[in-house]
């Protein structure tokens, strides 16, 4: 039989054919999950056995979490088998232990234990394995593990802990070890506890640790280095390294001292050189160039490469540029970019015109860049991937499916992500694409844009860069008179348009906005369960991208720039001398703000052009100047 297959052209009208279940009764769902929250077991049997619907097991789920009873044992663990590994399993899993740990059933709590971060249940797993005769040595050496961390474990853990020292699995290399991990980035609050483990004449070691990790210059001070021992060293050497971000000066001047002073490894010295470099180049300091260069080749990742490449273009070292760049393998677009600008600041046009040539087939902010330095139209080179019929359905009848869909229908979005990620997660690339598909007819435009993210289906433009909400921000964009590309691919870059997203910093919504910025904007106070409505949302962000333009003087690059950072911020980093723009987005001091920018004016010309409009919207950058 032949395989009809599909690209994403024909996409919008196969979900319609394969939707496993025309109409679900999400009321009688609803209804029955209320039904047993309080039901006794008849009842809930009764309840279940008369509903179909996707979401049958989070009924279910509701009943398990609670009424765990060892009545019901062979149920339950049939449905932990059932649901192993699905957003389903943890929820009633966790109140069976507890249940099964309450009621000392200490096999059947073996039996139903698996691997979790939660070193509460572990430890109540590995001590009824001693209680019932496993191997000892092979459960202790388990137990090390748990000790040897950087952070206090719970109550739970303490008498095998006890039992585990008692054995004499506890010696001065793991209490080492452990005040190592408690230092070096665990909770410090920790340490006067370890040091009483040391030998008396190593407690002075965790005291040093313990000062080195709450002020950093501590380890410039060589006297507190009496015995120059390895530990020692150990402590100098860690001290050092965080003393580079705070004064780079003085952290200069004791490493000289300090590497005379202790026998440091070839692998510690790298690291050290490594932790310089970094801090000297991203501040920009005199003295980078020499650190870039002492870090070993086989340690020049990408990062350290890049500010190497900032340093060379604050002082337009194009000459420089070229002697560090020319010859190295596995160079991003953008050094790459700029090595071939420095053969053209050099005179040689020939090979930046063929680098150029080269980065310009990429589709991403380099790759634009390129294309208008050589005149070249703007390809979108939109080649996706091709998905069959028979596995559109086989994905949409998938019970993960089912219910993701089913949760996304009630606006219960977070356990319907979780769904989502469980199918994704274990699917092969192939049914990735098909599940991509269904979430793009279905609207849910970030799970589409993540899905594919997992696959590298780089070429998938269509679904990668969707009009979603279109009608909101062409309404609100030509209010506010910006361009509705522009408006668009700040919301693809904040959110990848879920509606819901919340950052960190507490911004929401599909453009993430703060709730202050929002009330400012607004003029007046702000719901945070409006901002997630996307017409309220867009609308107050398309007012702010209005605001921050006007600001920036209409400079469109300066305005993106401070919808990530922060106008003030933005203003204290234009230069009192002109600048070329390209030049100074690459300067821009956070890499975030660096990353944000190049990405937004990339997806900006996507959208551009997939409306049909011609012309590189980057093209203006290259004869543009900012500041002065």
């Amino acid at each position: 039989m032949k395989i009809q297959l599909f690209s994403f052209a024909a996409a919008a009208f196969i979900f319609p054919l394969y939707s496993a279940e025309a109409s679900i009764d999400n009321d009688a769902f609803l209804d029955a999950e209320k039904k047993v929250r309080n039901a006794s077991y008849r009842e809930f049997k009764n309840v279940v056995n008369n509903l179909n619907h996707p979401l049958k097991p989070y009924v279910e789920k509701t009943y398990w979490q609670r009424n765990p009873s060892i009545k019901y044992q062979a149920e339950i663990e049939d449905y932990l088998n059932i649901y192993q590994h699905t957003p389903l399993e943890w929820p009633v899993r966790k109140v069976w232990l507890e249940y099964l740990e309450k009621n000392n059933r200490k096999a059947a709590y073996i039996r139903n234990y698996r691997d979790t971060s939660n070193a509460e249940y572990t430890c109540t797993y590995l001590g009824y394995q001693l209680d019932l005769g496993a191997p000892e040595k092979a459960i202790l050496n388990q137990v090390t593990d748990l000790w040897t961390v950087g952070k206090s474990q719970p109550k739970e853990c303490d008498s095998l802990f006890s039992y585990w020292r008692k054995k004499g699995y506890m010696n001065s290399d793991t209490v080492w070890q452990r005040i190592t991990l408690a230092a070096q980035g665990g909770t410090q609050s920790l340490l006067p506890y370890l040091k009483t483990l040391l030998p008396k004449n190593e407690r002075y070691l965790a005291d040093l640790y313990l000062k080195v990790r709450r002020d950093p210059s501590a380890a410039a001070g060589l006297y507190r280095y009496k015995n120059k021992s390895p530990k020692e060293g150990e402590i100098a050497l860690y001290g050092v390294k965080r003393l580079i971000w705070r004064d780079k000066e003085l952290a200069l001047r004791a490493w000289e001292k300090i590497e005379r002073m202790f026998n440091y490894s070839d692998k510690e010295k790298a690291d050290l050189y490594y932790t310089f470099a970094l801090s000297l180049a991203s501040s920009g300091h005199k003295q980078a160039s020499f650190w870039l260069n002492k870090v070993p080749k086989e340690r020049q990742d990408n990062k350290l490469m890049q500010w190497q490449l900032g340093n060379l273009l604050k002082t337009q070292d194009w000459a420089g540029i070229a002697a560090f760049f020319t010859g190295k393998e596995n160079l991003s677009l953008g050094q790459q970019y700029w090595l071939a600008y420095s053969y053209a600041e050099r005179g040689d046009d020939q090979t930046a015109k063929k680098m150029w040539q080269s980065i310009a087939t990429n589709r991403d902010y380099y790759g634009f860049l390129a294309a208008a330095r050589l005149g070249l139209p703007v390809d979108l080179n939109n080649q996706p991937k091709v998905v069959s019929e028979q596995l559109i359905a086989k994905v949409s009848n998938a019970p993960g499916f089912k219910r993701s869909k089913a949760l996304y229908e009630l606006d219960r979005v977070t356990s319907a992500r979780r769904e989502w990620n469980y199918l994704t997660n274990t699917s092969n690339e192939e049914e990735k694409l098909a599940a991509s598909v269904l979430s793009t007819n279905l609207g849910w435009h970030d799970s589409t844009i993540f899905t594919l993210a997992k696959i590298k289906a780089w070429d998938n433009v269509e679904q990668r860069f969707p009009f979603a909400f279109q009608d909101i921000f062409e309404r609100y964009s030509k209010r506010n008179k910006i361009d509705v590309a522009w408006s668009i691919a700040i919301a693809r870059r904040e959110s990848s348009f879920a509606p819901d997203a919340r950052s960190s910093a507490n911004a929401r919504g599909l453009m993430q906005l703060l709730p202050s910025t929002a009330k400012y904007v607004n003029k007046g106070s702000v719901s945070n369960s409006r901002l997630y409505q996307p017409k309220t949302n867009i609308r107050l962000g398309t007012s702010y991208l209005r605001y921050l333009k006007k600001k920036n003087h209409g400079n469109e690059i300066l305005a993106t720039a401070s919808y990530n950072a922060g106008y003030h911020r933005i203003k204290r980093w234009v230069p009192d001398d002109a600048m070329p723009a390209e030049l100074w987005i690459e300067l821009i001091p956070y890499r975030e703000t660096r990353d944000y920018v190049k990405n937004v004016f990339a997806y900006r010309q996507v959208y551009h052009t997939r409306m049909g409009r011609e012309g590189n919207l980057l093209a203006p950058i290259l004869e543009m100047k900012i500041g002065g």
